[in-house]
């Protein structure tokens, strides 16, 4: 971990407030790697996070230990607590944790959703990443945008599930050589996607939606797979 990346972890210390606790790290962590900021293999230093958010060696302890249990990092014994590196199996998985949640949560639309305010946005956001040829941000935003697609279900408890699932989706998103090639053609889908849920249908949503994860699990199970060749 470098000056400059604790000096950016250093920031999220203001996150904690008053109420610092292991849970709250955690979430601070998960975002992180979300963001694309902590890539797969990435050795974690309880010093250098400690001392950047500010938090005691127990509190980010227990934090390590509910990511651990989130399958985001891994304890080596005798070598520390690292960001997991996953599988092609892991994909195939997380895929059907995916299609299971997302297309549930837009199948049953009949009019136009409450929340589409904040799928809209994520869908401007990457657009304007991919004029910056920001592809991490891209990434990142792609992300945010099926956060924001399952929130239309309106569960606290989803949502929460989700937000594990698409942490561990940015460690898959490392393996692929070329974002750029991986992410664009998703941008004009994601836009396509979410005009049929500002039309309030339902039923082309999922479809469309079913048809994009199939394609991005086969290119990223692919990719894994190339890799191990």
């Amino acid at each position: 971990m470098t000056t400059g990346d604790q000096g950016e972890l250093a920031a999220d210390r203001a996150l904690l407030g008053r109420t610092s606790t292991a849970e709250r790290v955690a979430d601070i962590l998960r975002g992180r790697i979300t963001e694309g900021f902590f890539s797969p293999g990435t050795r974690l230093s309880e010093d250098s996070i400690g001392t950047a958010l500010g938090v005691s060696r127990n509190t980010l302890r227990e934090a390590f230990r509910l990511l651990g249990h989130e399958r985001l990092l891994s304890h080596e014994l005798n070598r520390g607590v690292f960001v997991r590196k996953l599988s092609a199996e892991d994909v195939v998985d997380l895929y059907r944790v995916r299609k299971l949640i997302e297309c549930a949560a837009v199948r049953s639309l009949t009019a136009p959703p409450a929340g589409v305010d904040r799928v809209a946005q994520a869908v401007t956001a990457a657009e304007a990443a991919a004029g910056r040829e920001d592809w991490v941000a891209v990434g990142t935003e792609n992300l945010r945008f099926h956060q924001a697609l399952v929130a239309l279900a309106g569960s606290r408890r989803i949502d929460e599930v989700m937000n594990g699932v698409l942490a561990e989706l940015r460690l898959v998103f490392h393996v692929m050589a070329d974002p750029k090639r991986f992410h664009e053609p998703y941008i004009q889908r994601n836009r396509l996607i979410l005009n049929t849920v500002r039309e309030g249908d339902g039923h082309a949503a999922d479809k469309l939606l079913l048809a994009y994860l199939d394609l991005a699990e086969r290119e990223l199970v692919d990719a894994y797979r190339a890799a191990v060749a």
